[in-house]
């Protein structure tokens, strides 16, 4: 017996439904994000980099700052590496920086600055998979490639009313996108899950296609997300002020092959509080399924670990992790 088709999940009246009724709640309610305002295959490409595993109002203004700095793919492809890594500071995932770089390069220096137009060439840049290829071509150059992200996933799963995966999840994403549309149809199925079909207390009374919807709502024995885990660090923060440079900060560089945010600058790590009596300022971190308590202590002693003495004013121009720059920030030690 014959496994059934992804086309019994969507017989063609409910694929015609599905389709008018999504694309036009999206052209009435879509969000007004800055990589919409053109198709641009650059600000595309970057844009879905950004947006893996990080929220869109964390991308925005790291998205505009990051085209200040590299309005092109050959200003990118022209600049160092710890440039691209500074301009990329707080997003986190620093791999993704390392291979948009990379793969900019192979864009300037290997096709004269074309970018790939299909998700098939697509997929030969460093950092592209699947879902990045099928988005930037459906989008950038309506190639009708259906995307499958979390957002997807989910949608599909309660429209149908079962778990879909892997092939099949491809398959009937293929099935349901719209051929004529794709970059729209692909953005407004993703949009759909983020702001309507979310994960938890979906507001099924907002969908447009909730008549279609065989579940409205969650499903059943749906997997719940890892527990989030807790830890506390502490960080030695030295200032010092020096009448040729201005104000220094003490910084130290992870080892170029540490297996997390390699060759990045941060302040020293402490074991503790080691006697002091108590911190300049607390904050919390979050990084993946990791909720931080972060301690901040004043140190006018010599510090020991290997590092260097860094102008605050140089702050905006070198690598730092995201918590580094949140501390510096709160420490009132960023320039400007």
């Amino acid at each position: 017996m014959k496994p059934r088709s992804s086309q019994s999940l969507f017989p063609p009246p409910r694929r015609r439904n599905f389709r008018n009724e999504l694309l036009a709640w999206y052209e009435l309610h879509r969000r007004d994000l800055p990589w919409r305002q053109n198709r641009d295959p650059y600000r595309v490409w970057l844009s879905e980099i950004m947006l893996q595993q990080t929220r869109v109002a964390a991308v925005i203004a790291h998205y505009h700052e990051f085209l200040r700095r590299f309005p092109t793919v050959e200003k990118l492809a022209a600049a160092r590496e710890a440039s691209v890594l500074a301009a990329w500071s707080g997003l986190g995932y620093y791999r993704r920086a390392r291979l948009l770089h990379a793969a900019s390069r192979v864009i300037v220096r290997e096709r004269q600055g074309k970018f790939p137009e299909s998700a098939a060439e697509l997929l030969e840049l460093p950092g592209i998979g699947r879902y990045t290829a099928a988005a930037i071509a459906s989008i950038a150059f309506n190639e009708p490639a259906a995307v499958v992200d979390g957002n997807v996933e989910r949608v599909l799963g309660r429209v149908v009313g079962k778990s879909l995966s892997g092939e099949r999840l491809w398959t009937a994403a293929g099935d349901l996108l719209d051929g004529k549309r794709p970059g729209e149809f692909n953005q407004a199925i993703m949009e759909l899950g983020a702001v309507v079909c979310t994960p938890r207390s979906p507001r099924c009374l907002l969908c447009p296609v909730a008549k279609l919807c065989s579940t409205r709502g969650e499903l059943a024995g749906g997997a719940k997300g890892p527990a989030q885990m807790r830890r506390e660090i502490h960080y030695a923060l030295k200032l010092r002020q020096r009448e040729e440079r201005g104000a220094e900060v003490f910084l130290v560089q992870r080892a170029k092959g540490a297996s997390l945010m390699a060759g990045m600058w941060e302040l020293p790590e402490m074991s503790g509080a080691n006697g002091l009596d108590d911190p300049i300022f607390s904050l919390r971190h979050s990084i993946t399924v990791t909720d931080y308590a972060v301690r901040v202590w004043a140190s006018d002693g010599e510090m020991r670990l290997g590092g260097k003495w860094i102008s605050t004013a140089r702050l905006p121009r070198i690598a730092l992790t995201g918590l580094a720059k949140k501390i510096l920030r709160r420490a009132k030690a960023w320039p400007g």
